[in-house]
């Protein structure tokens, strides 16, 4: 297979006039500023550095661009006398093109707003493989539920009379520690409280942390569950 042959294209390197009409009428045609490494890059060449740099330079003494330093950097820009007015026909015809594609700009970014609101929307939705998976995730745990009531259905009892008691026993037992910790307690802290006044024992109080029964705490104690006929009633 033949191998096709690389040309590079040269550009040519004007020198004197040629070199100067070209750097001034590209400033003038780009109308915005440049430096004089700017300009050679953009004119690939055909202009050295070192030329544009002398070039502007002339010009900028000729009132051609006007010359801006910022720094360590100089910029030219075309001198904006010389450069030529749009007449009006065509300043209006381009402020009306430009109403026209804002107007379009408006409508497109509308429809890109509805359309990634429509994507954000399908998105959401599972998919059939998703909907198959979680429907047969349903149905398992349907099932699962559905055989846990089996025995409740056919009134088998889900504790044996063994296991409540065990379950009352432990009852008894955490309830009395319960019962012991808390007069220990008020024990100790009737020694503590009493030397002060109810307001410095309420900020004492808050100061340790210390939390009293709430009123759900209250009622608890008084239901069935912690009276003494409860406990027979169960053994």
């Amino acid at each position: 297979m033949a191998s096709k042959a690389k040309t590079d294209v040269k550009v040519q390197v004007l020198k004197g006039q040629d070199a100067e009409n070209k750097v001034l009428d590209y400033i003038k045609r780009i109308n915005r500023p440049y430096g004089a490494v700017d300009i050679s890059a953009n004119l690939k060449g055909a202009v050295p550095k070192t030329a544009a740099q002398k070039i502007l330079l002339a010009l900028a003494e000729k009132g051609e661009v006007t010359q801006k330093t910022y720094g360590k950097a100089t910029f030219f820009v075309a001198n904006q006398n010389s450069v030529d007015a749009l007449p009006e026909h065509k300043v209006k015809a381009l402020a009306e093109e430009t109403e026209a594609l804002t107007e379009s700009n408006k409508a497109l970014t509308a429809e890109v707003k509805a359309a990634s609101a429509e994507l954000v929307r399908i998105r959401s939705v599972p998919t059939d493989t998703e909907l198959a998976s979680q429907i047969d995730e349903a149905e398992s745990k349907v099932a699962k539920l559905r055989a846990h009531l089996e025995p409740l259905r056919a009134g088998t009892p889900l504790v044996s009379p063994a296991e409540l008691d065990a379950l009352d026993a432990e009852w008894t037992m955490w309830r009395t520690e319960w019962i012991r910790r808390k007069k220990v307690f008020y024990d100790f802290w009737a020694l503590v409280s009493d030397p002060l006044s109810p307001f410095d024992a309420i900020e004492l109080a808050e100061d340790l942390g210390i939390e009293y029964d709430t009123p759900e705490h209250l009622e608890l104690e008084r239901g069935p569950l912690c009276t003494p006929a409860h406990a027979s009633k169960r053994r």
